[in-house]
């Protein structure tokens, strides 16, 4: 089936008729057909997106709502058909793809609720007869960059704050997986969007996100990738002095001190590592472990990863596949490379066997023990099913480990000493610590990285806040 892009609420194919394969994660067979997009559409998409922008910023924010909430009414009302895209073209599991439809709502009607709650400041006048106003004003055309990971959540994530604070947005998914942005595409014309308030274009890096991200219209990119994508965009908006909000890549440590829950903690690891097959930025990456407790969190946590089924993610509710080939080669290269570093595979450590298995990207749920700090399993972001564990001598140990890090996105810490947890929450650098908790992420709070992780951020009022930039006004009377 051959999915259209978005422009000026257009359905439009490349100028040169030439398109993108998208393929089944877990039976690498071609099902869809997007268009592989030029300069020409670039071009369109910015003019369009520029040509709204100045009359969709002087709507009042709650009739900008209006059109969101629409979009989440449209998005519940599509739910069945992007739960089966989702897992046909990402390879999460249905019940993944439910939570991932649910929690696109969330962004796109708690984005809709701020709309009442945009201000600025009046701030007093050193000098009679005058007023001091902060305003804050939408930036103008952003760019919506995408990770395959979550193909739907990301674009509500993205759009729904940059929508409500008068932005226009320019979407450009995965090459991997753009199916559902079409289908969001549709959902935003059957509401009745503007035209050019929406504009969505599918095709490679090269050809159509470089040039995305050197626009000079382009006043905000959002960018939701790896540490090096963000390094990329970073070179090439430069120029224009372009304002980014990157939420990058992390190696989360999952740090387990003798005095844990350790059965909690080894479920709630085991959770964290395998959601999503490991394609989610704040999983636990690796395992630093207190020596006296090794042995006891490895065989708890051993079974709980031997629970966990592999199978066809429409039908399966334990874990799918990984969602390109490239990324599977990746953990394949990991694993051998802490492997021959010293690390011992205790559970996985290969593609499972099978028919049902001889195509697609598995690979099995992968535990390593006895690993080093310095092996590629913890020096990596393997974003893959992999979860090594590393023995430490106490709390001053695992925290120099982490820390030792250039990225730090999130960090478990599991102990019942508030003298510690407290410790961490000054110490810790990273921009999210789970204390005694396993993975979540509310709307509410606030999702961004330090150091190689990335600048600004996501969620919640702070999030909302990074599509204004202030404009100070001095008012004589």
């Amino acid at each position: 089936m051959f999915y259209k892009c978005f422009i000026d609420n257009e359905w439009v194919e490349a100028s040169n008729g030439t398109r993108l394969e998208v393929r089944n994660p877990a039976t690498g067979e071609v099902w869809a057909e997007v268009p592989a997009c030029t300069q020409a559409e670039v071009d369109r998409a910015i003019e369009s997106s520029a040509r709204a922008q100045k009359d969709w910023a002087l709507l009042p924010s709650i009739e900008r709502a209006a059109y969101i909430y629409k979009i989440a009414e449209g998005i519940e009302r599509e739910r069945a058909l992007l739960e089966e895209l989702l897992v046909k073209e990402q390879g999460k599991t249905r019940a993944e793809a439910a939570g991932e439809v649910t929690e696109t709502i969330r962004y796109m009607t708690y984005s809709a609720e701020a709309a009442r709650r945009l201000r600025g400041d009046i701030i007093p006048s050193d000098n009679p007869r005058e007023q001091l106003f902060i305003y804050k004003v939408p930036y103008g055309v952003t760019l919506g960059l995408c990770a395959y990971n979550y193909p739907l959540a990301l674009i509500g994530r993205k759009a729904g704050p940059a929508l409500v604070t008068g932005n226009t947005m320019i979407l450009k998914p995965h090459e991997a997986t753009p199916v559902t942005a079409s289908v969001f595409c549709r959902i935003v014309a059957d509401a009745g969007l503007p035209p050019g308030v929406i504009n969505m274009i599918t095709g490679t890096g090269a050809d159509v996100g470089a040039p995305l991200v050197e626009s000079p219209v382009v006043r905000l990119i959002t960018l939701t990738g790896s540490i090096r994508a963000g390094q990329a965009v970073a070179q090439a908006s430069a120029k224009n002095i372009t304002a980014l909000s990157l939420e990058l890549g992390g190696s989360a440590p999952f740090i387990v001190l003798k005095d844990a829950d350790v059965d909690a903690a080894a479920e709630a690891c085991a959770i964290a590592r395998f959601a999503n097959a490991g394609q989610v930025c704040i999983c636990s990456e690796s395992v630093l472990v207190e020596e006296e407790i090794a042995k006891e969190f490895t065989q708890k946590l051993l079974k709980h990863v031997a629970k966990i089924k592999v199978g066809d993610p429409m039908t399966n509710g334990g874990m799918g596949p990984i969602t390109t080939p490239d990324a599977l080669e990746r953990v394949e290269r990991i694993v051998a490379d802490s492997v021959a570093g010293g690390a011992e595979i205790a559970a996985g450590g290969k593609r499972p066997e099978g028919e049902a298995y001889a195509k697609g990207n598995w690979y099995e749920p992968t535990v390593l023990i006895k690993a080093s700090p310095d092996i590629a399993a913890v020096r990596e972001e393997i974003f893959g099913p992999v979860l090594p564990i590393v023995q430490v001598a106490d709390y001053e140990e695992a925290l120099s480990i982490a820390n030792d890090r250039p990225d730090g996105l999130s960090a478990y810490l599991w102990t019942r000493n508030p003298s510690v947890y407290m410790d961490a929450i000054q110490r810790l650098e990273t921009g999210t610590i789970f204390l005694n908790s396993g993975i979540v992420g509310y709307i509410q709070g606030y999702h961004n990285g330090h150091k190689l992780s990335g600048v600004g951020g996501e969620d919640g009022i702070y999030g909302i806040e990074g599509y204004l930039q202030k404009r100070t006004v001095y008012q004589k009377f």
